[in-house]
């Protein structure tokens, strides 16, 4: 996979593709997109479906785009250098173990604000785990086991609150431009890619 940063957008706005060589949405390679708000705190990850507010006349629900996660980075409103804190949340699965397919008509029914709203069905929501300080090395330190090697203030895992032992994603520097991921259950590549991408965007009111 393979993302762009998309010029003359007012936010940050990736193309995502399978082609490192073509990407632009007018390929069968486009498989999704990722979009933050103006300060690069939150994040939107769809598939490659159509834009209902774009395309409002779309009749067929499969062309609709489906909200594959949503990721959101706390502020940091005192400019203290220390760990981000992030809050993932994807759709839950189902009894048939499918995903949750949303598809969001407008901003009211996005991941985003049904978790502010407190609406959590067909919702899954994880965070990133928290380091721990190592003095002697004088840094905030995770356990990645050997997949991840140098320092970095992207480094990351993604757990659920309530079991912080199984690591659903973990994401880290290998070498000066050179990153590891691995994800697992419940996350998708799709889902797991983009989460990564959002950690590389500037974000004016975290850094």
């Amino acid at each position: 996979m393979a993302g762009r940063k998309r010029k003359k957008c007012k936010t940050s706005n990736y193309l995502i593709s399978i082609d490192p060589t073509d990407l632009s949405r007018e390929t069968h390679s486009y498989i999704g997109k990722l979009r933050s708000n103006i300060l690069g705190t939150r994040f939107s990850v769809y598939d490659g479906g159509e834009n209902p507010e774009k395309k409002p006349f779309v009749k067929e629900c499969e062309a609709v785009r489906q909200e594959l996660a949503a990721v959101c980075y706390e502020k940091n409103v005192l400019g203290l250098k220390g760990p981000r804190k992030m809050t993932v949340i994807i759709p839950g699965m189902l009894a048939t173990d499918e995903r949750a397919c949303i598809r969001p008509k407008s901003d009211a029914e996005t991941l985003l604000v049904r978790h502010d709203n407190g609406n959590t069905d067909n919702l899954v929501t994880l965070v990133n785990k928290s380091p721990s300080w190592n003095e002697q090395s004088q840094s905030y330190v995770l356990n990645f086991h050997g997949r991840v090697t140098q320092a970095s203030v992207k480094n990351f895992q993604i757990v659920h609150p309530e079991n912080e032992d199984y690591i659903v994603m973990q994401f880290g520097r290998v070498a000066e431009d050179v990153f590891s991921m691995d994800y697992s259950f419940p996350l998708c590549a799709l889902q797991a890619f983009a989460i990564t991408l959002s950690s590389f965007d500037g974000k004016l009111a975290c850094e």
